[in-house]
This record gives structure tokens, sequence and C-alpha cells, in this order.
């Protein structure tokens, strides 16, 4: 059976920066980070972390606050994200005559309603209440995003959630575009969203003893991916979406392409459930340019997963030292949650937007915070320490490394390459 080329036409995010995706890039490119501190004083512990936050996100405004009543904050920001990338891709609200029942949606949250379920274990157990509202588990449950998504855009094809740790977005998008490729979807929404504020959520992370600590000197530079000063990851909230399209439908009603999705690669580490190794990733990487049809040395640019934890970043880079061989030092490789953080369940699809506008403006972010400071253990790629332009950027790859061994990584080319 033939393949059909995939092609991304929409796309939309609620980040810290806002929800302009030129002004989003333009300031990757700058080395902005968007990290502030999380400061909370109506907790039994108060904390104050760094933390990277949509401070101007109104859900009410966006939505309508009849809709925004229905969600939790991490659907709410889904919710927004795919109305923007939908409106981005010159798609109408209503289907009118066309059917939408080959269309669908693929969605990645790793905490789903935690803040709703928090808000009612307090309720119980704290201001003593007998009874929650009716709309608690709708509010709370994994799945909330993708079936708002479905039912305000008439989607009758496939809804999905994919809970995968830090891979649940990328893993989102790569079965969003496996559906297109083989022709089961025309119109695939996909991508993730994710809100770590919750205190319980939170204090674990804490736990884990891998998050950079909430001080003077953390902020905003608090997230320093391959750096030998690198302090932990910093947790953030957001939400970013795709539309992945059948390439022939996109050009039949004349949209406009920002890249092409080409392949998508799995595996499990099957070692441990924190610590990654580099053949697991090896092995995703390796299997995402087989899907593609490409080799190592068609590979112009890397997003790369970079936490900024002492564990991953050297796995990472020594994952990509294998894959790429002797061209290793000339691959572009940068971080760009040394800016907007880690969103957890969002960062796949937040990266994969990164990574399609990278290709589309022929300009690479730097890795933020690290000209200077490269940790011995991370060296023998071409780290990006500033922002790069007028480049000739023809594929790209966006990898997503979670906890519990589960590896993800995404191909892209760039529009106008396919046909070169």
């Amino acid at each position: 059976m033939s393949q059909r080329r995939v092609a991304i036409t929409g796309l939309g995010l609620i980040s810290p920066y806002g929800g302009d995706l030129a002004d989003y890039f333009d300031r990757l490119l700058a080395g902005e980070s968007a990290v502030r501190y999380l400061l909370t004083d109506d907790l039994p512990r108060p904390l104050s972390i760094p933390f990277v936050s949509c401070p101007g996100f109104d859900p009410d405004t966006v939505l309508g606050k009849p809709l925004a009543s229905m969600m939790d904050r991490f659907a709410q920001l889904g919710m927004a994200a795919a109305f923007a990338a939908w409106d981005d891709a010159g798609l109408t609200r209503s289907a009118g005559e066309e059917s939408r029942d080959s269309w669908g949606c693929a969605w990645g949250t790793a905490l789903g309603g935690t803040l709703a379920y928090e808000k009612g274990y307090r309720e119980l157990w704290q201001k003593g209440r007998e009874r929650l509202s009716p709309l608690a588990v709708i509010l709370g449950m994994n799945n909330a995003a993708n079936a708002h998504i479905s039912i305000q855009l008439g989607l009758g094809g496939v809804s999905m959630s994919h809970t995968v740790a830090c891979a649940s977005s990328a893993i989102a998008i790569g079965e969003a575009f496996r559906r297109v490729r083989s022709g089961e979807a025309t119109v695939m929404v996909t991508g993730g969203s994710d809100v770590p504020q919750a205190y319980g959520v939170a204090r674990a992370w804490e736990a884990l003893r891998v998050m950079a600590p909430g001080d003077a000197n953390s902020s905003p530079s608090a997230c320093r991916p391959f750096a030998a000063d690198r302090r932990g990851l910093v947790l953030g909230e957001g939400g970013a979406a795709l539309i992945l399209e059948d390439w022939d439908h996109a050009t039949a009603r004349g949209a406009r392409i920002h890249g092409e999705l080409v392949g998508y690669g799995t595996s499990c580490d099957h070692t441990h459930l924190v610590r990654p190794e580099v053949a697991g990733q090896l092995r995703a990487l390796q299997a995402t340019l087989d899907d593609a049809g490409l080799s190592a040395d068609d590979i112009d640019y890397v997003n790369a997963h970079g936490t900024a934890t002492a564990e991953g970043d050297p796995v990472e880079v020594g994952a990509l030292r294998a894959l790429f061989g002797e061209r290793a030092a000339q691959v572009p490789v940068s971080a760009t949650k040394s800016m907007h953080g880690h969103l957890l369940g969002a960062a796949g699809a937040i990266e994969a937007i990164s990574t399609v506008l990278a290709l589309r403006e022929q300009a690479i972010p730097p890795t933020a915070h690290l000209a200077g400071n490269l940790d011995p253990a991370c060296e023998g790629v071409d780290h990006v320490l500033e922002g790069r332009s007028g480049l000739r950027l023809r594929t790209a790859l966006s990898n997503s490394f979670a906890f519990g061994g589960s590896n993800a990584v995404l191909a892209f080319r760039a529009a106008d390459a396919g046909n070169a």
C-alpha cells in the first residue's frame, strides 16, 4: 500500500512567550529565557522554585466562560492551542458540507487534570466538605483535552490520549502521523498540554532531586542543558498543537504548508525507570531515519531533549555521537528547554513546533546559558551557543526521551525540500 505524504498546515501554541508564533521563535533565536519564580503562599509549605508559566493566558477570553468552566487548566491550554493551529491552517470551525468522519485528534499529557484532583482533595480534607462538584471527574480525566477538541471541531475519527511521561506529545504526534500517512485519517489535530503547578506534583519532582533549586541565582538561567554547572530541570506549563494533513488534500484546498513530517521512531530502554541509556535512544533515532527513508548524513539539525540533568544530557549526546559517527561534530544541536522549560507532556509538541519553525525560517535557536560552560561529557556535537540564521536546512530531528525508558523521535523536512 502506498504511503501518503503528511503536510503540517497548522501550528498553534500557548507558551510562556504568548501565542504569537513569530514572536515565540524570535525570542528563542535571541536566547531569551521565560523562566521565572513560582511563588505560592497558600500551601502547607510555601514553594519558591524556578518555573515557566503562561501568565497572559485568560481561558475565559480565549475559549468563552461556559466552555472554559468545563475544563481543567491543562485542557484549557490544549483547546486554545488547538484552536490557534486550526485557524492557522485556514480551516473553519464549522464542517459545512465536508465530512470529518476521517478527521481525528491525538493528544499527549503526562499529568492530565492534576489541578482538578488536588482541588478536590483540599476541599475534602482541608475544608471538610462532604461532596465534590459533579464536574470533578470530567475536569480531571486525562482524555479531557482530546475529547473537547474533537467535540468543538466536529472530528468524527479517532480520538486518542497518550500518557507517556515526557514523550507523551511526541508519541501523540507520531501516532497521528501514521494515521494520515496510511490514509486512515485525512486531518489530525495533535500535540499536548500540561500544568505541573499542583503542590503535590511539585513536591514529588522536588523529591527526585532533579529540579533546579529556587534561589536568587536560579532565574532566569536556571535551566542549563549540557552545562558543567547544570542544576536540574525547570518545570513549566503550556500547550502546543499541530495540524497534520494529507498532502494532496492540503494542496487541493490551497493550504499553506509549514513543513512535512516524514518519520517517527520509538523504543524502550528496558533497563531502568529513570536512568536513560545510549543504546535505547540510538534505536529510536535509527528507527526514525529508517521510517523516513533518510540516512544520518541527511540530518541538518537536532532539537535535543536536553533537560539539564546530569544523567540525561551525556547519554543523549552519546546517542547522537553514535548515530552521526565522524560527522557528529558538524551536526548542530540545541535544547530549547533552556528557555521555555520542561513542559512535560507538552514538551515534545512545543519542541516539534520549534523544529518546524527552524526549517521554515532557516534558523536555529541556541541552547541558552551554555557558552563557555560545556560539560566535557557532552562534547562531540556542534552545540549552538547563539542563534544562527541564513542557513540551508532541509531535514531535522526532534528528540523526546521519557521516564520509563520510552523514547520517541520525529523527523521533519522543509516544505520545499521534498520536491527539490
